[in-house]
């Protein structure tokens, strides 16, 4: 009843972080205007930052918050490492890898939808090799071999792109804010090409609850107790993807989200999945929507892009959590 109760705080707070994203930033504005935006809108400029600026940023913010959240959590039982993130899959530096091929390709005729598929498809294929790539001599699956295949490949896919970005730098400026992380000029309608996928990545993650608590007990106890592991690895891996690739697709690269939340929930609500995953996802959404209202406010009369928002509270929080593993360990 209480982790109910508990999860009902979390909702609300997340309708209020919501509201107060919309509200608030360089330009304030009353609930008032809101309800006029959408009932009466007369196509001023206060009804156009709200109906396209605003109110979509933070929808985009709130999905990705929840989406990075829930595949950090995932990443963290199947990978056995308690820092492990959706970046352990080369998920980011793919995603970003394939925007930059087609920026140089097409350069600006290349639109912000095309920028999208482009990401969501890079996420999905280096996930894919660095998942194939883990399973690679030996019938067992060890979380050292995915960790080490998703940095090797991670790597050489910035490498890749850095020296795409120095022989074409002149056209690819405009991927540099994307790069960062950011939910400022998203639409509507770049959601609604990701949403049935995150949709689908969700609700994979919720029935996949009971198995992964499960796998937390270890290898041995959970085919003891008749469970498929390469299946049930191979599912959440597929969750990863669409959870993370499409985040990445629709914001960016946004670090850490998928790092913090997954720990603050668990001394919440401890290990049991069928709670955590819920509550991963309302405090994910809840501190991406969060971090992007801060990230207007960093610099006066500058927006700061949300991922070094994310930044500044996730490596303090990271390093603690290094040294905690440290100390259980000695």
């Amino acid at each position: 009843m209480l982790k109910l109760l508990g999860l009902a705080v979390g909702f609300i707070l997340l309708l209020l972080g919501l509201l107060a994203s919309i509200l608030f930033g360089h330009q304030q504005f009353s609930l008032h205007t809101l309800w006029q935006a959408y009932h009466h809108f007369d196509g001023s400029n206060e009804h156009l930052i709200l109906v396209n600026s605003r109110v979509p940023r933070s929808l985009v913010a709130a999905m990705v918050g929840a989406s990075l959240a829930l595949a950090g959590a995932i990443m963290q039982v199947i990978t056995k490492n308690p820092i492990a993130s959706p970046s352990v899959f080369g998920i980011n530096s793919g995603a970003v890898l394939f925007v930059v091929i087609g920026l140089a390709w097409f350069g600006s005729a290349l639109t912000m939808s095309g920028m999208i598929w482009l990401a969501f498809a890079g996420a999905s294929v280096t996930a894919l090799f660095v998942y194939a790539l883990s399973l690679q001599g030996s019938a067992r699956f060890e979380p050292v071999k995915l960790t080490l295949a998703g940095a090797s490949v991670a790597a050489f896919a910035s490498a890749v792109t850095s020296g795409i970005i120095l022989i074409r730098k002149d056209s690819l400026e405009t991927a540099l804010f994307w790069m960062i992380g950011s939910v400022s000029g998203r639409q509507l309608e770049h959601l609604y090409i990701v949403l049935p996928y995150m949709a689908a990545g969700w609700l994979t993650a919720m029935l996949l609850s009971g198995s992964l608590n499960i796998l937390a007990l270890g290898d041995d106890i959970a085919r003891g107790l008749g469970q498929r592991l390469m299946l049930i690895r191979g599912i959440a891996a597929a969750a990863v993807v669409l959870l993370a690739g499409c985040s990445v697709a629709v914001a960016g690269p946004i670090a850490f989200i998928g790092l913090i939340v997954p720990h603050l929930c668990r001394y919440l609500v401890g290990n049991d999945h069928r709670w955590l995953l819920p509550y991963s996802a309302c405090t994910g959404a809840l501190l991406l929507v969060v971090a992007d209202l801060a990230s207007r406010f960093i610099i006066i009369s500058k927006e700061v892009p949300v991922g070094v928002a994310t930044a500044l509270i996730g490596v303090p929080f990271l390093i603690h959590v290094a040294r905690r593993s440290q100390h259980a360990q000695s």
